[in-house]
């Protein structure tokens, strides 16, 4: 299996942040190769990322460095995606 890096762009009080990273817990034990890293959009590393990605809703979610979605996620295509690129 590949290694991924899930990034996670969250902002205070984001309801979607919130749903995402709580739906990571439930599903994080079958994905041993996903690092996930929480990065706020109010820090300057955040705000690069923002920048860097045209990222206009939270949470903005990176896969491997590379925009993922933002928003509300559909967990079936994110799943897909893991797999995908854990098949690489």
């Amino acid at each position: 299996m590949m290694n991924i890096t899930l990034e996670v762009l969250t902002a205070p009080g984001c309801t979607h942040c919130h749903e995402f990273l709580e739906y990571w817990k439930t599903v994080a034990a079958e994905w041993p190769n996903v690092t996930l890293k929480e990065t706020s959009l109010m820090t300057p590393e955040g705000q690069a990322l923002v920048s860097q990605h045209q990222i206009f809703a939270s949470p903005g979610i990176l896969l491997n460095g590379e925009l993922f979605g933002t928003g509300g996620v559909n967990k079936e295509k994110f799943i897909g995606k893991l797999k995908t690129l854990s098949e690489a």
